[in-house]
Order: structure tokens, then sequence, then C-alpha cells
């Protein structure tokens, strides 16, 4: 008697997401575990000779003590300052669009080319814009010219000026991705039951009703995922302020000057770059900073948009 073959369609399953587990090991896991170990690895110059030690070094000294001048808690100011900045008025804007182009009531004609014209800029790459904004701010540009004609801006222009170096740069980061939010906003909007609008409008809700009681505590786990993502590309900026005024102006903060557009990330390759300053440990410390900060974050914000059970839990 011959017994049929059963095809277990299950370990195919695993074939396909072994090439992920590899690249993810080599180009993500290794480079996280190599990061937290030379965070350990305290460089010390004794005259042309330097000693290694194997401890929280980096930690006592650069980050909590006097020899890193607070350098890593400025940076990390400013680079909230510049996150909270692009991503309030961004995820505000995204959701007034998203709710707008998916209501049911006044189904906007033409809203996929409005949906295209709002995404264009994050096609663009980065370097492109971070080009283009300079050149219409720096001290011969259209834009500062205009302005220093009608009086409102010295011979400095704006790029001399932090606060206006601070909101160009959010203002650049928000047009680019304001477009992608609300897209992902949309398809969050979508996959909403339809049935439930059409009763709140049976029932007389107003679109504003609807969008609070019911648009947005449905859209949690979207929210979730945008205010996530957002925490963790925003923290690690570095293109746009790097190619846009190389982290500058110095200014004054607090009993000191810092550069006032430079991120985190702007002192990690700093210090990972070939030269005088190198310091991989310090690199390494500052980046293991930078991954606590965007954890605690992002726990913040799951915390606050997670789903409740009917019990409360």
């Amino acid at each position: 008697m011959n017994k049929k073959k059963t095809v277990e369609h299950g370990k195919y399953g695993i074939y396909f997401s072994i090439p992920f587990f590899v690249i993810f090991a080599i180009f993500q896991l290794y480079p996280l575990i190599l990061t937290f170990y030379n965070s350990l690895i305290y460089t010390e110059k004794h005259g042309r000779n330097t000693v290694d030690t194997f401890g929280f070094g980096n930690f006592s000294h650069y980050i909590f003590g006097a020899d890193g001048g607070g350098e890593i808690w400025k940076a990390l100011f400013i680079t909230i300052v510049l996150w909270l900045l692009n991503f309030i008025p961004q995820i505000l804007l995204s959701l007034l669009l998203a709710a707008w182009f998916t209501d049911l009531k006044y189904k906007l004609k033409g809203n996929g080319i409005y949906k295209v014209i709002m995404y264009m800029p994050n096609i663009i790459t980065a370097a492109t814009i971070a080009v283009l904004f300079y050149a219409l701010f720096e001290g011969r540009g259209p834009i500062t010219t205009l302005f220093r004609d009608l009086g409102l801006v010295g011979k400095g222009g704006f790029l001399d000026k932090g606060w206006a170096s601070l909101i160009i740069i959010a203002f650049i980061q928000f047009w680019m991705w304001y477009g992608n939010t609300m897209i992902v906003l949309c398809a969050g909007i979508l996959g909403i039951n339809p049935a439930i609008y059409e009763a709140a409008m049976v029932d007389g809700a107003s679109s504003r009703q609807q969008f609070f009681q019911i648009t947005v505590p449905l859209l949690k786990p979207i929210l979730q995922y945008t205010l996530v993502t957002s925490a963790i590309g925003g923290l690690q900026m570095f293109d746009i302020p790097q190619l846009f005024n190389d982290g500058g102006p110095v200014v004054k903060f607090g009993e000191g000057t810092v550069k006032s557009t430079t991120t985190v990330i702007m002192l990690v390759k700093q210090y990972a770059n070939p030269g005088a300053t190198q310091n991989f440990g310090r690199a390494a410390a500052y980046s293991v900073i930078l991954f606590f900060a965007t954890l605690a974050i992002s726990l913040i914000f799951y915390k606050a948009t997670q789903e409740k059970t009917s019990d409360g839990r």
C-alpha cells in the first residue's frame, strides 16, 4: 500500500526568510553589538602612546564628566528640538489632509493628483534639497536679498542666526516628509470600515465628531507606527544639517558655545572619522546614549497609543 507523501509548506517560508536574517545579522546586529563593545573601550593618551581600558571610562569622562564639555547633551537637545519643530506640524497637517482626502461627504475630485504632488518632495534626495535651500538663504541668495532689501535681515543674513537655521532645517524635514506621513495615514483611514462612518452620518454626527470619535481612536495602531518611526528617523538626523550649514552657526548655549544645528549623529561622525579628533570609544558612547534616548521616546509613544481592553488593561 503506497503512502501519500505530505508536503510541509511551512519550511519553505523558513528558507525564504534566511537571507533576511543573514543580512540583518551582518549589517545591523553585528554593528550594534560592536558599537556597544567599542563604547566600553576607553582610550587614554600618554605622550605618543595610547592605552585602552575596558570599562565605563567613555561614559564617566565624556558624557557624565567634564572632559566632554556637555557637548553630547547640547547636541541631544538640539536634535530633539529639530525633530519636534518638524514633526508636530507634520503630524497635524498630515492628519488634517488625510481626513480631508478620505472624507465620504466631500469626495474631493482629483485627490490622487494632490497626493502625488504632496509626496513629490520625499522623492527628491536630501542632498539636493539641502543645497537648494542653502542657495536660497545664503548671504547672496534671493530670499536673503529680498528680506535684506526690506530691512528685515542684517548683513549676515539668515545663516548667521542659530534660530533661523533651526527653523529652516526643521521646515525642510517637514516639507520632505509630511506627504509620506499623509499617505500612510490615508491608508489607515481607508482601512476603517465605511459602515461605521455611514452609521455616524445617519445619527447626525458632524465631520469633526467623526474625526475625533471614530478616525483618531481607530487610527491608533497607524499613529503608533508613525510616531515611533518618526522618532527613530528624526533623532538620527544627519544629512540635512550637515549639508545645509555644516551644523552651524556657533551660538551661546548656557555658559559655553555650541554649533546651533549640530546633531548627535554629526558628533558621532566627527569622532569616528580619521583625523585629530578620532576616538571610536567616544563616538560609540554617544551612539549608545542616542540609542537609549530613542528607545525611551519610542516606548513613551508606544504606551500613549496602546490599545486598551474592555477591562481597562
